[in-house]
């Protein structure tokens, strides 16, 4: 089943967190100095991946809606 990644890109104060824990799922732009989501929507192969960046996200910048959310 899928689930969503939601990406709050003003809290992001770069710290990349999210990309060392799921470089699968994020990317990072040097010339913002911000996270860049690869791609909201995914399937849960990845789900523990996603939960893992949003924990680490210190700015409190990433949430994971399932589907029915």
């Amino acid at each position: 089943m899928a689930f969503k990644v939601v990406f709050d890109a003003e809290k992001c104060q770069g710290y990349a967190n999210c990309l060392i824990e799921a470089p699968e799922i994020w990317d990072f732009d040097e010339n913002t100095d911000k996270a860049v989501l690869k791609q909201a929507t995914l399937d849960d192969q990845l789900r523990a991946r996603a939960e893992a960046s949003m924990r680490g996200c210190p700015a409190g910048a990433i949430r994971i809606e399932d589907p029915d959310t």
